[in-house]
């Protein structure tokens, strides 16, 4: 028998969260970003779920092509762009758009042979600086992608640096009107956050990720509270009880010790399987996990293939007993906070050895 961990995705989750975007911006169409291999949830599973989506948006080229095999007719954005002259042949013989951000990309473009015009993104940099022109740049990116005769339509986008956060997205919006006034072509800005807070922001397409995987892009409100259904549920369970006595550690490093008598499971799932090593499980502080029903917490460290659960709460658990790490029952945003880091990161690092399985 394998190890008795799984990583199951719920196929009706994703369409449910695709309707919240869809109702949260009703007259906007939707790129489902689907990058990362859809945020660890399996690149065509998803966009075959996702079929009511008006397009995908990812990263790679070689998952552009994946998904075009799969069979998908809808357009695929290309959301870093190319990253060589050779690339855009693929992009042509394909049907994709690409997002132009810098200089040597539309150089390449004007370089390039192809058999037909591509339409593009020009990336305009509003203030996140990563990608994208800033202020006159944008203009001048404008005018040369319409002067090579490359492209058949020229739609514009931004990224918005702290939409889930205390400074919005108004003034990233102001320097976009002003920088792209008068110029031509659908406009799209808005990620999770800003189409569950900010309709301003909505335009022609919106860009929904981690609400489509049933997480929530704030601090302050969860994902239960949006609406969203989680999409992975990472399980396992209990395949070893030991008894303690007060003063016995637990795992590497002694950094749980016990204060009282109690019992701990041993769990078939550690960080080789994406769980987060730093995740704390010392006194005080322990990240939470349900163990046959029961909300609990891990003790001691984290190691590659096990962590140790509390099961004070439990007291009939026992081999066998089924555990949740998150998903179903315990949002993937709370284990990821007690953990210091964010959902996405945990969604993105299941491992491949994890066996999967889709239900409805």
């Amino acid at each position: 028998m394998p190890r008795p961990i799984r990583a199951s995705f719920k196929l009706s989750a994703l369409r449910h969260n695709l309707g919240v975007a869809r109702r949260s911006a009703p007259n906007s169409r939707i790129w489902a970003v689907v990058k990362a291999n859809a945020y660890g949830h399996g690149l065509v599973r998803v966009a075959q779920a996702l079929a009511g989506a008006d397009g995908y948006a990812l990263l790679d080229l070689n998952e552009a092509v994946r998904l075009r095999e799969a069979g998908s007719a809808k357009p695929i954005l290309l959301l870093e762009g190319i990253f060589q002259g050779a690339d855009l042949e693929i992009v042509d013989r394909y049907g994709l758009t690409t997002v132009i951000h810098d200089v040597e990309q539309i150089l390449m473009l004007e370089r390039a042979r192809l058999a037909t015009q591509i339409p593009v993104y020009l990336k305009v940099n509003t203030g996140m600086n990563r990608l994208g022109f800033a202020g006159e740049q944008a203009r001048t990116a404008y005018s040369r992608l319409q002067a090579s005769g490359k492209v058949s339509a020229i739609a514009l986008m931004t990224h918005f640096a702290d939409a889930d956060g205390s400074t919005g997205v108004g003034v990233q919006l102001e320097r976009m009107r002003a920088w792209t006034a008068g110029l031509d072509g659908e406009f799209s800005a808005a990620n999770s956050a800003a189409i569950l807070r900010f309709p301003e922001a909505h335009a022609d397409w919106v860009r929904p990720g981690i609400m489509l995987y049933g997480c929530s892009p704030f601090s302050d409100q969860n994902a239960m509270q949006l609406g969203l259904h989680p999409v992975m549920t990472l399980s396992s369970e209990i395949i070893a009880v030991q008894d303690l006595k007060p003063g016995d550690w637990v795992g590497y490093g002694g950094t749980f010790e016990a204060t009282r008598p109690m019992r701990i499971g041993v769990v078939a799932c550690g960080y080789a399987d994406g769980y987060p090593r730093h995740a704390p499980g010392s006194n005080g502080s322990n990240t939470p996990v349900i163990v046959a029903g029961t909300r609990t917490g891990i003790v001691g460290r984290v190691s590659m293939d096990m962590l140790c659960v509390d099961l004070s709460a439990t007291p009939d658990a026992r081999v066998g007993s089924k555990v949740t790490l998150w998903g179903e029952g315990l949002s993937a945003d709370e284990v990821a906070a007690s953990a210091g880091t964010l959902s996405y990161e945990l969604l993105c690092a299941l491992a491949a050895r994890v066996p999967q399985t889709e239900v409805e």
